[in-house]
């Protein structure tokens, strides 16, 4: 059976999935979700997912939403396919899901906020940034950046000394924001900014772009054209 992933491959979320598909070395199909069209509260998104949000899943006849959720089912269904994403040990373990529910519940709310202000909301809806906005969210960032910094001095990593989903789950976000002025964030903080060049340098993401660029060829021009400015606002 072809494993799925259902939306827009410009989303975050979708990328965690397909940052995550990449590493464990898996095919599967990009079924394209039209958001500034509408398409994830209609049929068949809507039956996928019934909150009509991106991304939904499929693997056989098993059908799951939320990015997390199906990034954890990946890791450990694939377990013995391409990256380790997770820790053996228990206690390891533990806390790899301490800094899941960081990322979950601290960094992800700031982090998407500006890359929707700054990149997504300009792009694909033709709307002006906030940038009321873009200044709140980058104090709350840089918050938790400070916090980030702490850790990542006495671990390689979030969740230890290998990369884990704990990391992956930044890098869709990381990678849009590196191509904003909200880059400085990252940049003033040493060991974040060592930890941000590692996991952006990981073949898997490297593949996961090159899947996205090939995708978008398959898309209306004018959409293709903005998620290709997109892709590219994370290099410098």
């Amino acid at each position: 059976m072809v494993i799925k992933v259902h939306g827009p491959v410009q989303s975050p979320a979708v990328l965690k999935v397909i940052a995550c598909l990449k590493e464990k070395e898996l095919d599967f199909e990009l079924v394209h979700v039209n958001l500034p069209a509408g398409d994830h509260k209609k049929e068949p998104l809507i039956s996928l997912n019934p909150f009509g949000q991106v991304p939904a899943f499929e693997d056989g006849d098993l059908k799951l939403f939320e990015s997390r959720a199906i990034t954890q089912y990946i890791a450990h269904t694939y377990a013995d396919k391409g990256n380790q994403l997770l820790p053996n040990d228990p206690k390891e373990m533990a806390i790899m899901s301490v800094w899941m529910e960081v990322e979950s519940t601290k960094f992800d709310t700031p982090g998407f906020n500006l890359t929707f202000e700054i990149a997504l909301k300009p792009l694909f809806f033709r709307a002006a940034t906030d940038e009321a906005a873009v200044t709140d969210n980058e104090e709350k960032l840089g918050e938790v950046l400070d916090v980030y910094e702490s850790r990542l001095k006495e671990s390689k990593y979030l969740g230890g000394e290998s990369s884990t989903l704990a990391d992956l789950y930044h890098i869709p976000i990381v990678n849009y924001l590196m191509g904003t002025k909200v880059k400085s964030l990252f940049d003033c903080r040493p060991h974040v900014s060592d930890w941000c060049a590692d996991i952006l340098a990981r073949p898997a993401w490297s593949k996961a772009l090159d899947y996205l660029s090939a995708e978008t060829v398959k898309l209306p021009h004018e959409y293709g054209l903005c998620i290709s400015r997109l892709i590219n606002m994370g290099h410098d």
